[in-house]
């Protein structure tokens, strides 16, 4: 009955192995680009913008509009009734063939538009390849404190089994059994809730990655830190020339600098062209005369030279404002250069504390584990007490976990600093 047990443990583990989907970073941040929500939102807000970047719609181009008619009428009357018909076709044009440059001027607008809808579907890219490197990284911080707190308990339980045999011997005490159970199911209770955080973390990179449905997913990449040696001088190049949100700003001041060209635009007269042909048959049928019919055709062309002498001062106000609002620009541009310069700075000390506070958690685990080890040789010969072993055992859960916060606090500081430069999409491109 034990071997049939057995076995089939072993056959429900080899299914759900075989269930889970190995993912690396790198295909993660593949199916979240592709199916990540907001990006189809901020793509499809993209073609619209490359849609409306036309010539027509700035303007230069004719409207032609065509017309037809049927009219019909009976006439009675007391010397003789007739029908009458008039049937009547006409083509018109319409083209504004100067307006001061706003078509060309609409036209950059449009482009500077699209350009502005490339840099924020650039900057929600750059987003969302830095959420799933944090949500990825933090499932596996979460998987290797399952671990640990796994290993902890797995030591208190062994101890715990220990205590109920030498309890059975003489040689332990039921507080000493019930000590060890303690310390048993509070480690237990940790495992159960560290296994709850993980579930949780993997849902949420899942969602990132829009996958619907339950999905088991194995992690193959090792949780580890990277240290690269950075200059501030090259971040800083570097966050000047490739930083988005910066460049978006580039792109705003880009606008307002057209719509300084705009409000001048309105100060030059506008020539407008209409044209057009008509053409009508009239038929009309007498009951005794007969039917008669009528032809015209009617061709014109006009021209229209407006201008605008004075408008109560609008247009001047108007151009006034566009150019304060350029000013503001370049104010704003210099702003965010200086706040990006001393986030940066902010940003590069934390990167270099983390990496020296990573090199003393590495070192404070491996002082706690062998600590671990002695302790427990010499709790087993009884040279310490319980409570000794607990406090070590204690000490080896907070140090495994301060190492694997370390990690990860590393990676989300190296994460932001290739955000901040510009440089996130082509590190995990």
């Amino acid at each position: 009955m034990k071997t049939q047990i057995i076995v089939l443990i072993l056959l429900v583990s080899g299914f759900a192995m075989q269930a889970q989907t190995p993912l690396s970073l790198s295909n993660a941040i593949t199916i979240a680009l592709e199916n990540n929500y907001d990006i189809q939102i901020v793509k499809e807000n993209q073609r619209i913008s490359e849609i409306n970047n036309n010539w027509g719609t700035a303007g230069r181009y004719p409207y032609i509009n065509l017309s037809a008619g049927d009219d019909n009428s009976v006439n009675l009357n007391e010397l003789e009734n007739f029908t009458s018909n008039r049937f009547s076709a006409g083509a018109s044009l319409s083209w504004t063939l100067f307006d001061g440059y706003s078509v060309r001027i609409n036209k950059q607008r449009f482009e500077e538009l699209e350009q502005l809808s490339k840099q924020n579907t650039a900057i929600m890219v750059e987003g969302t390849i830095q959420s799933v490197i944090l949500a990825y990284y933090n499932v596996l911080l979460q998987q290797e404190k399952l671990e640990t707190f796994k290993e902890v308990m797995s030591l208190s339980e062994a101890r715990f089994r220990q205590a109920e045999d030498r309890k059975e011997f003489g040689t332990f005490v039921t507080y000493d059994v019930l000590q060890a159970q303690n310390a048993y199911l509070s480690d237990r209770s940790g495992y159960l809730l560290q296994e709850v955080s993980y579930k949780n973390s993997l849902r949420d990179l899942t969602y990132l990655m829009a996958e619907k449905g339950e999905v088991s997913f194995e992690l193959t990449e090792s949780f580890e830190a990277l240290p690269v040696d950075y200059t501030i001088s090259d971040l800083k190049t570097q966050m000047f020339e490739n930083n988005k949100g910066l460049q978006n700003q580039y792109v705003n001041q880009r606008l307002l600098e057209n719509a300084v060209a705009s409000a001048k635009s309105t100060f030059s007269p506008t020539i407008d062209f209409r044209g057009g042909l008509t053409g009508t048959s009239a038929r009309t049928n007498f009951a005794e005369m007969g039917e008669s019919w009528a032809n015209s055709a009617n061709f014109y062309g006009n021209f229209t030279l407006s201008y605008n002498l004075f408008s109560g001062g609008n247009r001047k106000r108007a151009s006034q404002i566009a150019q304060i609002d350029e000013e503001i620009g370049l104010v704003e541009i210099d702003d965010m250069k200086h706040d990006l310069t001393n986030s940066l700075a902010n940003l590069y000390e934390f990167y270099l504390v983390r990496k020296e506070l990573l090199n003393v958690a590495n070192e404070n685990l491996e002082a706690a584990k062998l600590n671990m080890q002695l302790s427990r040789e010499k709790f087993e010969s009884g040279a310490i007490n319980s409570f000794n072993y607990r406090d070590v055992q204690n000490i080896y859960l907070n140090a495994a976990q301060r190492e694997l916060e370390a990690i990860y606090n590393f990676i989300d500081t190296h994460t932001s600093l290739l955000r901040m430069t510009g440089v996130i999409v082509q590190e995990f491109e």
